[in-house]
C-alpha cells in the first residue's frame, strides 16, 4: 500500500527547509530510519530518516527547493522481503536461452555464470552464452541494487555528518571512496580536503592540453540546477556573463536568514558604537601561568572565556542592555538571565549558538562549555535550540585578525560587543612613564532607543575594569 511521507517537524518555529541533497531515488528500496533527504533551516542542517520500510514510488522535491512541514515529498510502498522478491520472476525470461532448470531458482543461478565466466571462457566461448551473460545480471540487479544502493547513504555506512557530506558534494568528493581518520572511523574535513589536494596534484600533472580544454569549457554550465561546483575549493558554480567568466552559487537557507535579519536590524536599530581598549596585560601574565594547570584537566584557557565571565557579570548590574524591545506592545523586557550569544564562523556561515546561564558559571565551566559548543557547531552537531535565547551577543574578531569594527545589533536583543585582536602600544602610566601594554580592543554597538551614550559607557567600563583585575572575575558572583 502507498504511503505518503510528509515533512516533519524539524525545530521549534521552523516552518520550512531548503533540500540540499535528495538521498534516495524512484525505485530504491530503503530500509527504516535510513535518511532520505538532507535538508538545511535557519541556521542547522538535518537529515530526514524514513518512518517505515519500503520502496520508493515517487518523489515530489529537488533540490534546492523549498519545502514545508507537513508537505509530501516521497511516497513510499511498504514492503516485506517476499513481496520485492517476487517482481524478479518475470525476468526469468531473459534466461529462456539457458537451460530451463535454473529458472526455478533464479537468484542462485545469477551469481553462477559470473563465477564461472573466467574459467569456461577459454574452453568453449560460444556455450557460455554470452549475449545472456550481461542481461542476467540485470535481472538479478533489481534485487540486489536497493539494498547496495541505498547502504553508502545509511550513517553506518559512511560515517560522516551532514557539514561533512555538504562540503564533500561542494568540492566534489565521492563520500564512498574516502578513509575517515575521526573518532571511529568518522569522516573529517581533513579527509575531504587531503582528497581535494590529491586530486589538485593530478590536474597539475596533466595540465597542458587537458588544462586548455577546461578553460574552454569551464563557461559553458549556466548557474544551474545540476551542476557541481569545481574541486578547486572556490564557491559557485562556473559559468559566464557579458564581460567573462563568473562563478554563481544558490543563495543557501543560512544565507538568506543572516541577510533578512542583517536587514531587519539595519531598517530597525537606530545603532550606536563606542570604542575601547582594555589593559589586558595582567590578565595574560595570569592566563599563562594558569594554562597548564586547566589543559591537565583537558581544558584550553584562551582570553575568552574571562571576557564572556566580564560581561555577564557586567550584565547584571546594567539591565537596559539585557532586554528586548516590545514594540508591539509598547513595553521593555528586562531578562534576568543572561544567555550569552558566541558568533562562529563556521564554512557554512556566522552561527551563533547560545551558552545558558553564563553569569552562574565559572571560568572553568565557561572554558569547557565554549570548547564544547565551538566543537558541535562546526560540525554541524548542534540542536536548533542552541541557538535560541540569546540576550546579548559577543564578536571576536581578534581569532582572525582586526582591531575595531562596527558590529550590527542582533535583534531583537540590544547590544552587541566585537572583541579585537589584543596588541602592544606604548602606553603612558599614572607616573606619566611609557610601558609596553597588552590592549585589547572593545568595540559596543547598542540600540539607542534603549541604551543611552552614558549607559553604554558606564558598561563598557565595568567589563574593562573586570579584565584589568582578573582576580575581581574570580571572585564575581
Amino acid at each position: 500500500m502507498a504511503t505518503e511521507i510528509k515533512l516533519p517537524s524539524l525545530g521549534e518555529g521552523i516552518e520550512s527547509g531548503d533540500v540540499l541533497e535528495v538521498l534516495v531515488k524512484v525505485g530504491d528500496v530503503v530500509k527504516k530510519e535510513q535518511s532520505l533527504l538532507e535538508m538545511e533551516t535557519d541556521k542547522a542542517t538535518v537529515s530526514v530518516p524514513s518512518p517505515a520500510a519500503g520502496k520508493i514510488l515517487s518523489i515530489a522535491v529537488k533540490e534546492g527547493e523549498t519545502v514545508k512541514v507537513g508537505q509530501v515529498f516521497v511516497t513510499l510502498e511498504a514492503s516485506s522481503a517476499p513481496a520485492a522478491a517476487n517482481p524478479v520472476v518475470p525476468a526469468a525470461p531473459a534466461q529462456a536461452a539457458a537451460p530451463a532448470a535454473p529458472v526455478v531458482a533464479p537468484a542462485p543461478v545469477a551469481p553462477k555464470p559470473v563465477a564461472e565466466a573466467p574459467s569456461p571462457a577459454p574452453v568453449k566461448p560460444a556455450p557460455i552464452v554470452v549475449p545472456p551473460a550481461p542481461v542476467t545480471p540485470v535481472a538479478t540487479a533489481s534485487v540486489a541494487a536497493p539494498a547496495a544502493e541505498s547502504s553508502p547513504f545509511g550513517d553506518d555506512v559512511i560515517p560522516a555528518g551532514p557539514a561533512i557530506r555538504r562540503f564533500a558534494r561542494e568540492v566534489g568528493v565521492d563520500l564512498g571512496g574516502v578513509s575517515g581518520t575521526g573518532d571511529g572511523g568518522r569522516i573529517t574535513r581533513e579527509d575531504v580536503l587531503a582528497v581535494v589536494r590529491h586530486a589538485n596534484q593530478s590536474a597539475h600533472a596533466q595540465k597542458g592540453a587537458s588544462a586548455s580544454t577546461a578553460v574552454e569549457t569551464a563557461p559553458v554550465p549556466k548557474a544551474n540546477a545540476g551542476a557541481k561546483p569545481a574541486a578547486d575549493g572556490k564557491p559557485g558554480v562556473p559559468a559566464t556573463d557579458d564581460y567573462g567568466p563568473i562563478r554563481v552559487d544558490r543563495m543557501t537557507k543560512i544565507r538568506k536568514t543572516i541577510a533578512n535579519q542583517m536587514d531587519k536590524s539595519w531598517s530597525t536599530v537606530p545603532r550606536v558604537v563606542n570604542f575601547d581598549d582594555a589593559d589586558v596585560t595582567e590578565l595574560e601574565a595570569f592566563r599563562q601561568t594558569s594554562k597548564d594547570d586547566y589543559a591537565s584537566r583537558g581544558i584550553k584557557l584562551t582570553t575568552m572565556p574571562f571576557l564572556i565571565k566580564a560581561i555577564a557579570t557586567a550584565l547584571k548590574h546594567h539591565p537596559a542592555l539585557n532586554a528586548v524591545i516590545d514594540t508591539e506592545n509598547e513595553q521593555i523586557i528586562y531578562k534576568d538571565y543572561v544567555n550569552l550569544g558566541i558568533a562562529i564562523d563556521t564554512d557554512r556561515g556566522l552561527v551563533v549558538p547560545t551558552l545558558k546561564n553564563a553569569d552562574r558559571m565559572s571560568i572553568p565551566d565557561i572554558a569547557y562549555a565554549l570548547s564544547d559548543l565551538s566543537s558541535r557547531v562546526r560540525n554541524n552537531d548542534f540542536a536548533v535550540s542552541d541557538l535560541r535565547g540569546g540576550t546579548f551577543t559577543i564578536s571576536n574578531l581578534g581569532a582572525i585578525g582586526g582591531t575595531y569594527s562596527t558590529p550590527i545589533v542582533n535583534v531583537p536583543e540590544v547590544a552587541i560587543l566585537l572583541v579585537g585582536r589584543s596588541r602592544k602600544l606604548a602606553t603612558v602610566m599614572d607616573d606619566d612613564s611609557i610601558k609596553p601594554r597588552l590592549m585589547m580592543p572593545l568595540s559596543l554597538a547598542y540600540d539607542h532607543r534603549l541604551v543611552d551614550g552614558a549607559t553604554a559607557a558606564r558598561f563598557l567600563n565595568d567589563i574593562i575594569a573586570y579584565l584589568e583585575a582578573p582576580s575581581r572575575l574570580l571572585l564575581a558572583i
